[in-house]
């Protein structure tokens, strides 16, 4: 949590197969090595029903529950219905409540945010990085060096990108 009892969150964004969800795993588990208490969401712009029609926990929700909770020993799921039209905070707020006693949300996904981006970018696919002509992402992380006005972070480098990262949201270490 920052000065202001926020939770910091940013976003690995880039395009299919760049290596968002490998970068995420590591980075999780490096700062997670560091003391750091990290939760992760994943952004999907596909509207897919996620929880399981004809289960209970759905029956609920199209029954008029505005937040279906399913509980067991082991795990906890939450099912919120939210409106297309739903504003960015409004999205991620409950995030920020459920979320409150982490240090950092990583979000995977999602380049309409204003929250920190970096962009996972390799050459081999064969387009532009996103941040060529979107000057919203704050860091480009590729083994190549992109034609970009923001910071590009080497990929190799797992330890180093969790030290710009820490350095950048100012967020203390314990471990």
């Amino acid at each position: 949590m920052d000065a202001t009892g926020i939770v910091p969150r940013i976003h690995i964004v880039g395009r299919k197969n760049a290596g968002k969800t490998t970068l995420v795993c590591e980075l999780v588990g490096e700062l997670s090595r560091r003391g750091l208490r990290v939760a992760t969401v994943k952004h999907t712009h596909h509207n897919h029903e996620l929880d399981t029609p004809g289960k209970d926990s759905h029956r609920h929700r199209i029954s008029g529950a505005v937040a279906v909770g399913v509980l067991s020993a082991e795990m906890t799921g939450v099912f919120i219905p939210q409106r297309r039209e739903t504003d960015e905070q409004t999205r991620y707020a409950v995030f920020r409540k459920l979320f409150q006693d982490v240090d950092l949300i990583v979000v995977e996904g999602d380049l309409s945010t204003t929250a920190l981006k970096l962009e996972v970018w390799r050459s081999e696919l064969r387009s532009d990085p996103y941040a060529a002509s979107d000057e919203s992402i704050g860091v480009v992380i590729s083994d190549d060096n992109p034609a970009v006005s923001c910071e590009v972070w080497p990929r190799d480098g797992l330890s180093k990108i969790a030290d710009h990262l820490l350095q950048r949201l100012k967020l203390p270490v314990s471990g």
